[in-house]
């Protein structure tokens, strides 16, 4: 369901966060990811997957109200519904306009403060 995350300060590997184990634990439950690594360099950091698509978390000191990722998939309403099931309150799905592309839309934001900005072409 997952085909791509794009960052938003530009590395879906870095999400800053303040509790790894807390952040693993979320994403595996309410996105049904699966960690796949851990590092200490260049920041303490877990990665996690779904449908071979990688979102990391670490501990930067960034301010995770500013940054996310932008998750393409494959099934809009689908992705939605399996968010919704696990617990996740996703936003309304709404079409925009992106660069001249009609998309389907709706975002997440994590309790950790991180936004999430699911997309499928229209």
């Amino acid at each position: 369901m997952f085909k791509a995350a794009f960052g938003y300060q530009d590395n879906a590997l870095a999400l800053p966060v303040t509790d790894l184990d807390a952040a693993a634990a979320w994403y595996t439950a309410h996105f049904g990811m699966t960690e796949v690594a851990r590092r200490t360099e260049p920041h303490a950091a877990v990665i996690l997957e779904r449908d071979g698509v990688q979102l990391g978390f670490a501990i930067t000191g960034g301010d995770a109200e500013q940054d996310g990722a932008a998750i393409l998939v494959t099934d809009i309403h689908a992705a939605k519904a399996d968010l919704e099931a696990r617990g996740v309150a996703a936003g309304e799905l709404r079409q925009e306009d992106r660069e001249g592309k009609r998309l389907n839309v709706f975002f997440v934001i994590a309790p950790d403060g991180l936004c999430y900005y699911f997309h499928a072409p229209a």
